[in-house]
């Protein structure tokens, strides 16, 4: 098994995941702020897009690009740096790193390699589009970019088809309506829908309806901006049952369930409050 990071070595740096403004450069942390302002190098999705983040907070920190195209370049850098003591934060252009973001690969050498890390909290636009959706907020299900090909994005949402969860995407504008149509032809037209758009910014909005609704929407609006697809889970099924649920109990009981139990269960299999249940059975 192995062992929790106590991160007491002296010798060794730290890699700190700093999330970044998804749009409102005030969702910027204080910790955020000191913690690339101490560090030793930021490494970077975009130096450039960074530059104009630290620029804005005067912090004067160096960095270096990491991304997915120079990954196996970078590690072998970082960790050297890390393992010479020096600290080391990673960004994202916006939002949580390694949440449809470079990150993982990083993180994956850190912990190999016995070098702690540690993920400061803050902005993330699925999160922060959930909790306004509407929708149910849990149990939820991040999947984050659907394939961009229309036959494997179908097999996609084919396989996510029968969960329960409130499901989130991430989506481009230009391929939005594409999108659209395809959960309407493989979930269905009335599976409910929240586009999050812009979220954090100027222009944020949220649009609500069936996915046939915002397929319309889609394909006669102009579409810009960034969106979260927020989409409600399957239906549970409706299980009917021919006995009420305290002949249920007496059924369960008369084949050797313990009375407790037997409350369980068929409070469990109908969706019934137990307690309540409880009282109503010992009442008879």
């Amino acid at each position: 098994m192995q062992q929790i990071s106590s991160f007491q070595t002296a010798s060794t740096g730290r890699l700190y995941l700093v999330p970044t403004p998804i749009g409102n450069l005030e969702d910027m942390t204080m910790r955020a702020v000191k913690t690339l302002e101490a560090v030793s190098l930021i490494a970077a999705e975009d130096t450039r897009h960074t530059q104009q983040l630290l620029n804005h907070f005067e912090i004067t920190t160096p960095t270096i690009s990491f991304h997915e195209h120079n990954t196996a370049q970078r590690i072998p850098q970082l960790l050297e740096r890390l393992q010479n003591g020096e600290d080391i934060a990673q960004v994202s252009d916006a939002g949580m790193p390694s949440i449809s973001d470079p990150g993982k690969e990083l993180v994956k050498a850190c912990v190999e390699a016995d070098l702690p890390v540690v993920a400061l909290p803050g902005a993330n636009a699925a999160l922060t589009a959930l909790v306004a959706s509407g929708l149910v907020p849990q149990p939820f299900y991040f999947y984050g970019f659907l394939d961009r090909k229309q036959q494997a994005q179908q097999a996609e949402l084919t396989a996510l088809k029968e969960r329960e969860e409130t499901m989130i995407f991430y989506e481009a504008p230009h391929r939005l309506a594409k999108t659209l149509a395809n959960v309407v032809a493989v979930l269905g037209p009335e599976r409910p829908v929240v586009l999050a758009r812009e979220v954090t910014k100027r222009y944020e909005e949220y649009l609500r309806g069936t996915a046939a609704e915002l397929l319309n929407w889609a394909q006669t609006a102009t579409v810009r901006g960034e969106f979260v697809m927020l989409i409600g889970g399957a239906p549970k099924e409706t299980v009917t049952f021919d006995d009420d649920p305290l002949q249920a109990i007496q059924s369960l009981i008369a084949n050797g369930t313990k009375v407790n139990a037997a409350i369980k269960q068929v409070a469990k299999e109908r969706d019934l409050n137990r307690q309540e249940l409880y009282r109503q059975f010992h009442e008879l």
